[in-house]
């Protein structure tokens, strides 16, 4: 029987639904008890190989290798991650925004950062923020209301797996709903069934865009609670720090009250942002003190 590709987008009871890697068809497929007896089970994102029966019920035959895999909630093979904010109603903290790159960094899977609601906005406003992270990261200011740059997303996110992320009340589906007005009633089915308390802190389902791409948006992605991490390896997850590594007059510095710290000379000069910093600041702080409890 021929196989065919494709991605598990979502779960039922007693199956998963499946979009196939060349028609973007949708098929609902069942698993077979081998897999059940070995402790096998797909998750949303997984490419499998699938047969398809004369009347077209689909039966998952393989799991592909996963590229890479998100832990709460559990998604596979995400390409890119939207990080979706406002600097506006509501002002999202960088200090928040920090937080979700390095789960990002750790993930091992690159960011593309949304500015929502730039019509808000007054001045220098996304100026500052675009000379904080712009060097390191993509920026993309929209406005779903007044429709800036929906287009330029579209490009983004066509052809892709992408994961939305970010803050309640950033606009996240109303800025779904814009780059796709189809997805209105199927994000609002899956509010529903949130609420309704089913996977709460890790239901996931990926939504189909017209355009080309699917997306996750990934309430579980709220909780920012830092992974396991040793104290010397969140340097590495600053690109502004990991950069300068060597430069201290220790191997071992960690930035924070070494003598000799190249990177507390850059920060007193004004070559790195003092916002950054304090939110490394705070995480070192933080995983300290993780790691003195499990002392």
């Amino acid at each position: 029987m021929e196989r065919r590709r494709g991605i598990v987008v979502r779960f039922g009871s007693s199956n998963m639904e499946v979009v196939d890697q060349t028609s973007g068809g949708r098929v609902l497929c069942s698993m077979p008890g081998k897999f059940r007896a070995q402790g096998i089970r797909p998750i949303v994102g997984d490419m499998v190989e699938y047969s398809l029966s004369s009347a077209g019920q689909g039966r998952i035959e393989a799991i592909l290798p996963r590229k890479s895999e998100l832990l709460r909630p559990r998604i596979s093979n995400i390409e890119q991650i939207i990080l979706v904010l406002s600097l506006r109603e509501p002002e999202v903290q960088n200090f928040i925004t920090d937080r979700f790159l390095v789960m990002s960094s750790i993930a091992k899977i690159p960011v593309v950062v949304v500015v929502n609601k730039i019509d808000l906005l007054e001045g220098e406003e996304l100026s500052k923020f675009t000379g904080i992270y712009g060097e390191y990261h993509e920026i993309i200011p929209v406005s779903s209301k007044k429709r800036i740059n929906i287009e330029q997303m579209r490009e983004v996110l066509k052809g892709k797996i992408s994961a939305m992320a970010g803050m309640s009340g950033v606009g996240k589906s109303s800025l779904l709903n814009t780059l796709n007005p189809g997805l209105q009633l199927r994000v609002s089915e899956l509010s529903r069934t949130l609420e309704k308390g089913r996977h709460t802190t890790s239901y996931a389902e990926l939504l189909q865009f017209d355009f080309g791409g699917l997306i996750a948006d990934t309430p579980g992605f709220a909780n920012l609670e830092l992974p396991p991490l040793e104290v010397e390896d969140l340097q590495n997850h600053f690109p502004e720090l990991a950069q300068e590594r060597g430069m201290c007059a220790f191997s071992d510095c960690v930035h924070i009250d070494e003598p000799g710290c190249y990177v507390k000379e850059l920060l007193k000069a004004g070559d790195i942002s003092e916002s950054r910093y304090d939110s490394y600041f705070r995480m070192t702080r933080e995983l300290k003190e993780i790691e003195g409890g499990r002392k």
